[in-house]
Order: C-alpha cells, then sequence, then structure tokens
C-alpha cells in the first residue's frame, strides 16, 4: 500500500472518532435479541482535548488532577495552580502520536503561569494537534491536493486560594478543528469547526498528617473540563459534543525523610457526554424510522439533546441489555441491572506512583484502564523527571502491544523553565 494511502485510512478513522454518530452501532430486533452486553462507545467532536498532553501525568497513567501542583495544572485542575511554587515560569511538551500507524502525527503543548498575588494565579495554554500530511482524492482515485489537518485549543485560567487548604479554578478555551480545508464532501461544503468551552474545578490538600512514623500529605482534587457549544463541520451536519469531562481523585504523599518521598494517586474519569442509545433495526439490518423521520430508539434516550440535559442525563442515559421488543420498538425488556453496570463501565481509572529523591529526581509509573465494551484502552506508563537550579525536563513511554494498541511507544518530552530560577542565578 502506497504511504499516502496509509495516511488516508488513518485519517479517515482520526475524523470518525473525532466526529462521527454512531447511530446504528448498538442495534436489536425482535427476532434477535441480545444475550450479552455489545460495544458501545462513547464518540464526541475533538478528542484531542483529552490526551494527556505533558510528561508528568503521562507517566502516572494520565492521573493528574489531584497530584501536587505543577507548569500543566491549567489542563488537569486550574486550581492547583493557586498553590503552585514560584511567581512565573512556562513549560513546553511534544509528544508524536499514534506512530504505530502514521509518523508524521504530533502533539506539542505550550503552558505558562504568573502569580498575580500570594492567592492567586493566572496561567494559559496552547495545544496544537497535527495529522500530518494528508492526500485528498475523489470517488475515482482522483489526488484533490495535499492538507496538514490540524486542531488547537487556546486556553487562559485562573486559581484563587480560598483558605491555606483550598483552591478553586476556573479556566476558557477557543477550539479550533480543520480536518478538510473546505473540501466539498457528496456536494457538501465543509469548514473548520469551532467553539468555546469552560472549565471549573476545586483543589484541596491536607499537610500535617502523620502515618506511622512519616510526615504525609493528602491531596483532593476535582474537575469538570469542556463544558461548551456543539461543533459541526459543515452546514448539514449534526453538530457533536464536546468532550465534556469530569474527573476526580486523590493521592497520597509520604516523606520517608529529608531525601526521600513517594505518592500514591488514585482517579476517575467519565465522559459527561449521550451515551449512544439502542436502535431497532429490521431484518436487513436497517434502522427503523418512525413517522417522524427519527430512528426508532428502543432503550436509553435520543441523544439529539441540548448540551445541560447531555451533561445531567450521562449519569442514567446507558441502554443496557435488551432482553425482548416488540416489532414497532415497544415493550422493550431489560436485562436486570445492565443499566447500572453499563453506567459503571464508562468510569475509566488512572492509578500511578511517583518517587522523588531529593526533590531532583523522580521516578513515575501508572496503569489506565478503560472497560472492554468502551474502547478497551489498558496500558502502562513510565516516566523519570530530572529537576534541576533552572529547569526540569520529564519523560514518560507508553508500554502496550503495538500489535493491539496503537498508543503502544507513544513518547512525551516536556521541558520546563522558572523564571524564578532565573533571577536568582543572576543575583548570585
Amino acid at each position: 500500500m502506497k504511504k499516502h494511502t496509509i495516511k488516508i485510512v488513518a485519517f479517515a478513522l482520526l475524523a470518525f472518532l473525532a466526529g462521527s454518530r454512531l447511530t446504528a452501532q448498538n442495534t436489536v430486533n425482535a427476532q434477535q435479541p441480545q444475550t450479552e452486553a455489545p460495544l458501545n462507545t462513547i464518540t464526541t467532536a475533538v478528542p484531542f482535548l483529552l490526551i494527556s498532553p505533558d510528561s508528568r501525568a503521562g507517566a502516572l497513567g494520565d492521573a493528574g488532577v489531584s497530584t501536587s501542583p505543577d507548569l500543566s495544572s491549567i489542563h488537569w485542575n486550574v486550581a492547583k495552580s493557586a498553590f503552585i511554587e514560584g511567581n512565573m515560569g512556562f513549560s513546553l511538551s511534544y509528544s508524536p502520536w499514534l506512530r504505530n500507524l502514521v509518523g508524521d502525527i504530533s502533539l506539542a503543548y505550550l503552558t505558562g503561569f504568573y502569580k498575580l498575588d500570594r492567592r492567586s494565579t493566572v496561567s494559559g495554554s496552547l495545544r496544537y494537534f497535527s495529522l500530518g500530511d494528508i492526500t485528498f482524492t475523489d470517488i475515482n482515485g482522483n489526488v484533490i491536493g495535499n492538507f496538514r489537518p490540524n486542531e488547537f485549543a487556546v486556553d487562559v485560567g485562573y486559581g484563587l486560594q480560598l483558605s491555606r487548604q483550598f483552591s478553586f479554578g476556573m479556566a476558557l478555551r477557543y477550539i479550533n478543528s480543520n480536518l478538510t480545508n473546505g473540501v466539498n464532501v457528496n456536494g457538501t461544503d465543509t469548514r473548520a469547526a469551532q467553539s468555546v468551552a469552560a472549565d471549573v474545578s476545586a483543589y484541596w490538600f491536607k499537610d500535617d498528617l502523620k502515618i506511622s512514623e512519616y510526615d504525609a500529605t493528602l491531596r483532593a482534587g476535582i474537575n469538570i473540563s469542556n463544558l461548551g457549544a456543539k461543533m459541526s463541520y459543515s452546514d448539514n451536519d449534526e453538530n457533536d459534543f464536546l468532550p465534556s469531562n469530569l474527573r476526580l481523585g486523590s493521592s497520597l504523599q509520604l516523606d520517608f525523610d529529608d531525601y526521600n518521598s513517594m505518592t500514591f494517586i488514585v482517579e476517575a474519569n467519565k465522559l459527561l457526554v449521550p451515551s449512544p442509545p439502542t436502535y431497532l433495526i429490521d431484518s436487513t439490518g436497517t434502522v427503523v424510522i418512525d413517522p417522524a423521520g427519527n430512528p426508532v430508539v428502543v432503550s436509553g434516550r435520543d441523544p439529539n439533546v441540548s448540551i445541560a440535559s447531555g451533561v445531567f442525563g450521562s449519569f442514567g442515559d446507558a441502554p443496557g441489555v435488551v432482553t425482548a421488543v416488540n416489532n414497532d420498538g415497544s415493550g422493550a425488556v431489560i436485562e436486570e441491572g445492565s443499566r447500572l453496570r453499563e453506567e459503571l463501565s464508562e468510569v475509566t481509572l488512572s492509578a500511578g506512583i511517583e518517587y522523588w529523591y531529593d526533590k531532583q529526581v523522580a521516578v513515575r509509573l501508572g496503569y489506565f484502564y478503560e472497560n472492554p465494551l468502551k474502547g478497551n484502552r489498558r496500558y502502562l506508563t513510565a516516566g523519570v523527571g530530572f529537576k534541576l537550579s533552572v529547569f526540569q525536563f520529564d519523560a514518560s513511554y507508553l508500554i502496550g502491544n503495538a500489535q493491539t494498541n496503537p498508543l503502544a511507544g507513544s513518547v512525551r518530552f516536556s521541558l520546563g523553565f522558572s523564571f524564578d530560577d532565573f533571577a536568582s542565578q543572576n543575583k548570585d
């Protein structure tokens, strides 16, 4: 297969994940009811917003909402920035992405912060996701042109200490997704999709604890991110939800002595968007349409709802297993407990361990778990960090089987700078 053909296939896959609606993925008919839970993944627009942009969290199994404040706090929990050390700093991260599929996809991330005063901090970031060079062709295989699809997001955040141990944060985000360069698809003009979103977060810690003879710090965080308007890539296309997301977790740091400390992190994550419902199909496998022109929903909820309804309804809209249904879609029988089990299966888990020696050398391990029916991403992560007088370097590696996991072998590099350290060195 030619290189540009491989890229076209990879691009089609990524575009599909970015904005399609799987309206017929979870289906059932009266003659063949479900006997077990079907594959029922949730898709949204701009999924790159959920990729861990920095190496520290990338090495901890994508955990970061409850860890100690760092330069990438604006992504994970902007409330953490209120307690960040120093007055000003910035960080640059880079990750080649999906290298097992395509060789030139990458994610770049630039972030920084500035302390307004003792209690408040402003921060900002730029996230740029490049899908590499793509050769567009028509249905006859004729080359239309070359294009480099890309997506980016610009964030501005604010963190405020409400007490010595608690802070609140908010972030605003502009999102731009240009996947087609305006190519006409089946007679429909396409365009770059745009949206504006917001994050709301909180952070708490208690640093005067004792566990056995060791000093300990307990931290907890919560972040509701990407609350914003739906996106569309054409005038005729349905609008797609942003990856609105709830992340919460806690961490425990043990200080063994003046040189050695270890932190244990556990976090959970859930998309706040509608779960794909179960649709009725006929004997030919075609989705049944009602007199109003809408597909017949057997179980679950119609995903064409408002943003607020999608967020609040996401906690109870899983369709479950349909064991029986009438030919017209009425009288559906749902397996007892299957809806609750499916709701719980939509929660992903992250766990990590971070060890620091003399606050200069870090070693990190992590694990990420996603239910097989909701995407089946499972992988180990590892990484290291080095903190010197002026800058900090971090790297992470995703461990997996390249034959079954396209993310296997993903690496991230981050380089952070502290202006306080620069000023201190100049003074010395």
